[in-house]
């Protein structure tokens, strides 16, 4: 893929949708091409986790310890695999195989934290699209707790 094409891929990213093309340049061009064969690992959960991924061609199957395909995760082309991994420290949550030929743009965090130390403009843009979602996140999970609690006390 051109390095237009990889900007088109990001700015379909709902991340880096509002970033912009300066910074978009800046991370396709810093950013790995990685390229799997189907079933091949990307990582497993409990690795450690410095690193995104954006799906460009192919899927990734995210899965937990001990669950089966039929109960995995499928991230197609435009998904971003990791995207906690982009901010802070953390460990992988779920295993991660390639679905048939697969490329990824693996974006590495501290890409992204000197973009944040050299951009403070991008840090606050980042920060109110993480607060947006986070609040849909919660608002959703409140719905589906009062959904439970009408379950239970029908019983």
């Amino acid at each position: 893929m051109s390095l237009e094409g990889d900007i088109a891929l990001l700015k379909r990213i709902p991340l880096f949708a509002d970033l912009p093309d300066e910074q978009l340049r800046l991370v396709a061009f810093s950013s790995t091409k990685v390229d799997l064969q189907s079933g091949e690992k990307l990582f497993e959960s409990g690795d450690p986790a410095a690193s995104g991924y954006i799906v460009c061609t192919g899927a990734i199957e995210l899965a937990a310890d001990g669950d089966d395909a039929a109960s995995a995760t499928v991230c197609e082309p435009g998904s971003l695999v990791g995207e906690l991994a982009l901010f802070i420290d953390t460990q992988r949550p779920a295993r991660a195989r390639a679905r048939g030929e697969t490329q990824l743009m693996e974006i590495e965090r501290k890409l992204i934290i000197r973009m944040l130390h050299e951009y403070p403009h991008l840090a606050l843009r980042l920060r109110a699209k993480l607060s947006e979602r986070l609040t849909a996140t919660v608002s959703e999970l409140a719905k589906v707790r009062k959904s439970l609690l009408e379950v239970k006390s029908s019983r």
